[in-house]
């Protein structure tokens, strides 16, 4: 740089670009590149063939290429490069020739998977496009830890997403999320986004070519929209940016600290409520909120069909000795009478229904289970099998699950205790049995209120019971203001009838009379 300032400093005082070549000791070439430009052209890199290398540069880019799926602490060295050429190969190689192959080489991989990672700016019409995704994040649910599936459906317009946690990825949850987030838009988008789920994909083609499910198939054309799908594998990833970080936003804002809930359907309700809260964020580089964007989005969605998409899949399980199906590796029970029978069974994203066979009659309702091997068991099952085996109340499971549930009440314990003490253990369980049964017919809170009100004159009578919940039913029960039941107590004693008892000797007497005249 210095030598090229003195040489223009020289020619501008009137020095000859010969006279400056012979000074310098330089070509007359490089004086006139100093006189026209201040700044030395950039020194050219030779280009020199390596022969040595020729015949396994293909196998260290391919070594070097699978390196990109493999853990970063797991991948090539220049220096096991050339360990595995000599030792596999028989390369004769010098580990520096090596060395500058690969340093090459990986150049040219990051060059391509720079220009393979760059975007396009896009632009989305109200209602064109809308992306789906599923997200996994932790929850405590009646105090047991598990992870669940969060999924998204994100309007590209708007920005405005819905959100749904399933215990699964399954092709219900799948389906049923769509056919929620449908309504909870009332629109149809035109176009939807998703990577290459299986619950969707069966198997990935050419290019954009996929083998749809069946299932998947129907969704679509019930509610009339196109689908796209993404490149396979981190590549497509970007194709679906939008919902991407829709879930990564929504599970670091509103699921920090792990949220806590009762059950599945409490954490939806919460949910719920954040999604809607939503409404008032603005996103980076707008102007208007994502409620107020969606309300100009929603117009040009499309309509809802009349119908709701069924989500649910149907099973045919067999129902064992203990009055159980299994369905996906968790058992629920059914109503004792169905035992050996093989019963239908549509299996939702969050309910398992049985039916009766060859009708549409429901016979057994659950929530699905978020665990496998498990029981799911309800006591009004097994009333049936109780009145003919008492001794196996106490110790079942069913009864267990009625209790942690609430459904089984202190007022039921109460009851019981007492029925047990006045009637014995096998007699008084009959008489829990008949007010259980009672439900079926009786609201749950009047059948509380008809033992609350035999226990206060120290019935144990389920007769009592079912009358009283009747009354209860009817507006006629236990007077608030006084406290106490309206049954009226009978004596456990009446007194003694002084008159004498009466007596069919006389009409005898006219009965023999009657026999000896017809004789």
């Amino acid at each position: 740089m210095e030598l090229y300032e003195r040489i223009r400093r020289e020619h501008d005082a009137g020095v000859s670009i010969r006279e400056l070549a012979r000074r310098h000791r330089m070509h007359r070439r490089v004086v006139r590149q100093a006189i026209a430009d201040a700044l030395p052209p950039a020194r050219k890199t030779p280009e020199r063939a390596s022969p040595a290398m020729g015949a396994y540069e293909e196998i260290v880019r391919g070594w070097l290429r699978e390196d990109l799926k493999a853990p970063r602490k797991q991948r090539h060295t220049a220096r096991r490069v050339w360990q595995r050429l000599v030792g596999e190969h028989g390369a004769e190689l010098a580990e520096s020739t090596v060395r500058v192959f690969v340093a090459r080489a990986r150049a040219e991989l990051a060059e391509e998977s720079v220009r393979t990672r760059a975007t396009v700016p896009q632009s989305h019409p109200p209602g064109a496009e809308a992306e789906v995704d599923f997200t996994p994040f932790t929850a405590v649910i009646a105090g047991v830890t598990v992870v669940l599936q969060l999924f998204v459906m994100r309007l590209s317009h708007s920005g405005r997403a819905y959100a749904v946690a399933f215990a699964h990825q399954a092709q219900e949850a799948f389906l049923e999320g769509h056919v929620q987030a449908f309504a909870h838009f009332d629109g149809v988008p035109a176009r939807i986004r998703y990577d290459n789920l299986k619950d969707a994909v069966v198997r990935v083609l050419r290019g954009r070519d996929r083998v749809e499910n069946q299932r998947f198939t129907a969704l679509r054309s019930h509610y009339l929209y196109e689908s796209f799908f993404c490149a396979p594998g981190v590549e497509g990833a970007h194709e679906k940016g939008g919902v991407e970080g829709e879930g990564g936003r929504f599970r670091r804002t509103h699921l920090v600290p792990v949220p806590e809930a009762a059950s599945l359907a409490e954490l939806n309700r919460m949910i719920a409520g954040w999604v809607l809260a939503d409404d008032e964020r603005v996103i980076t580089g707008r102007s208007q909120t994502v409620g107020a964007a969606f309300a100009v989005e929603q117009p040009a969605l499309r309509g809802l069909p009349a119908e709701r998409f069924d989500s649910a899949r149907t099973l045919s399980c067999k129902v064992d000795g203990k009055a159980r199906i299994v369905v996906l590796q968790a058992r629920y029970s059914v109503p004792v009478r169905f035992i050996g029978r093989r019963l239908p069974v549509r299996l939702g994203a969050v309910h398992v229904e049985v039916r009766k066979p060859g009708s549409d009659a429901i016979v057994a309702v659950h929530e699905r289970s978020l665990h496998k091997h498990v029981d799911v068991l309800e006591l009004d099952h097994y009333l049936e099998l109780l009145v003919r085996k008492p001794g196996a109340l106490p110790g079942a499971t069913a009864l267990a699950q009625a209790r942690a549930a609430g459904r089984f009440t202190p007022m039921h314990e109460e009851f019981w205790a007492r029925a047990r003490r006045k009637l014995g253990d096998a007699a008084g369980t009959r008489a829990l049995i008949d007010v259980l049964l009672l439900h079926r017919r009786v609201a749950a809170g009047h059948v509380r209120d008809g033992i609350r009100a035999a226990l206060r004159v120290d019935s144990v009578d389920p007769a009592v019971v079912a009358i009283e919940a009747r009354r209860c039913a009817d507006g006629h029960g236990d007077d608030p203001r006084a406290g106490r039941a309206t049954v009226i107590p009978l004596p456990s004693r009446l007194p003694p009838d002084p008159r004498t008892p009466p007596t069919l000797f006389d009409y005898d007497q006219l009965l023999h009379t009657a026999a000896q005249d017809v004789s």
